[in-house]
């Protein structure tokens, strides 16, 4: 079996990515410097034989090429970014450095030691606003509204001349809303820590109309592997349920409703929740269910098992 480094692997997708990878065989290196991951997080993985963490900065190379030491590694998933978007609108070097640098700096250490394959974690946000409109692979033009979305758009740029200079194998990943545990941000646990705190009344950002397609985590990896397992050395696919998604409103009364049901529920203006916020996007995956896969929840099934999934981590700490 092969040996896989997942960058930014002690993050959400990234632990249940090893856990996967480690079921179908394989050896899995993390490295992580723990920034927005949590050793927690990858507790039940760290009593595998195959599973090792090193904590060093993906986004320094020569850190990053410490950690990788002796390793003689097959492919590498680059799960590392910036995952709180408002950071990044307050200071633009978050993403720089934590979405973008890090991308740079894997490459770097791929081009030194010849590792040959590089899985990428990209985003919807990539493409910006574009209303109504399907929002398919070849859409154009490309116009991120945040810096987030523009430092993801700028290393899939950096990934494809990579390719063509040294990579033999390339995967580009571009997720929607990803939801599931261990949770560490997103608007479910939003919701359930600010009723913690207030019990008898939900804070929303907007006005609740804001609509977006969002994937349960199990289904995001099984998409990921089925991926990297197609031919082809260059690869671009949306990753997301096969629905137009659900409204922010209807999240805030699933989570009242699960966990504080007398609260009342305030809503703010506009339909924005913060800048760079894309209100509304409806997410084209034909091209990935033209390759045999499909999601086993949309995005309504998939919010209330994460729902019920993050109450009981946080009832948990």
């Amino acid at each position: 079996m092969s040996l896989h480094l997942i960058a930014g692997g002690a993050g959400f997708v990234g632990v249940n990515l090893a856990a996967a990878l480690l079921d179908l065989g394989h050896e899995v290196v993390v490295v992580d410097d723990l920034s927005r991951g949590t050793l927690s997080a990858m507790e039940p993985l760290r009593s595998h034989i195959s599973f090792t963490f090193r904590e060093a900065d993906c986004s320094d190379p020569e850190a990053f090429d410490q950690a990788v030491g002796e390793l003689r590694v097959d492919e590498i998933w680059h799960m590392a970014a910036n995952s709180d978007i408002p950071a990044g609108v307050a200071d633009y070097r978050v993403d720089l450095r934590q979405t973008f640098l890090t991308t740079v700096s894997i490459l770097d250490v791929m081009k030194r030691r010849s590792i040959p394959v590089l899985h990428f974690a990209s985003s919807s946000a990539i493409y910006g606003d574009h209303g109504d409109d399907l929002i398919h692979e070849n859409i154009g033009p490309l116009q991120p509204i945040s810096n987030y979305g523009a430092m993801k758009l700028a290393s899939e740029a950096q990934i494809r001349a990579a390719h063509e200079a040294y990579l033999s194998k390339a995967s580009i990943f571009r997720f929607p809303n990803v939801i599931g545990i261990p949770a560490t941000h997103g608007v479910i646990l939003d919701f359930v820590g600010k009723l913690k705190r207030t019990p008898e009344r939900l804070e929303v950002l907007g006005d609740g109309s804001q609509q977006k397609a969002y994937l349960h985590v199990d289904d995001l990896v099984r998409a990921m592997l089925h991926i990297r397992d197609l031919g082809g050395k260059f690869a671009v696919f949306n990753i997301g349920p096969v629905d137009d998604g659900i409204t922010v409103r209807e999240i805030a009364e699933r989570v009242r409703d699960r966990q504080s049901p007398t609260a009342d529920i305030h809503f703010g203006e506009g339909n924005r929740g913060w800048i760079g916020d894309v209100p509304r996007f409806r997410y084209s995956v034909e091209r990935l269910l033209g390759t045999g896969w499909s999601p086993t929840m949309g995005s309504r099934d998939a919010m209330q098992r994460a729902v019920d999934e993050i109450i009981a981590q946080e009832v948990r700490r």
